[in-house]
């Protein structure tokens, strides 16, 4: 097998899987909160061709930092409180944030100007 073979059979993989949302959180809000906007994302934007990486830090007297990646990029970061009631309309927020955040970074990305440097060193 040739390697542009390869090349094209990686890239069709990539592109076969995306719109995760993988949890990498600690505690019971963190989990919570991964699978809420989980949830809103597979109704609400289904077409989203990225994937994210939900990430926590747990503190007893601040509640938790959660934020959350794509492509080793931060597009949300949050202190959530133990107890919070709202915790699904907060992901539900975070997950619109997200989806419009991660829309103007691929724009802003296809002009930039790299001729120097690779896409991701931008």
């Amino acid at each position: 097998m040739a390697v542009a073979e390869v090349s094209v059979q990686a890239d069709t993989l990539d592109e076969e899987i995306q719109g995760f949302v993988i949890d990498y959180t600690i505690t019971g809000v963190g989990h919570e909160f991964s699978r809420y906007l989980a949830q809103y994302r597979a109704v609400n934007l289904p077409d989203a061709d990225y994937n994210l990486t939900v990430m926590e830090r747990p503190s007893a007297r601040w509640g938790s930092l959660i934020w959350v990646e794509s492509e080793h990029r931060e597009y949300y970061r949050s202190f959530i409180q133990p107890g919070r009631n709202s915790l699904k309309s907060l992901a539900e927020q975070a997950a619109d944030q997200i989806d419009q955040r991660v829309q103007q970074y691929k724009i802003q990305s296809a002009f930039a100007d790299t001729f120097d440097m690779e896409k991701d060193e931008f």
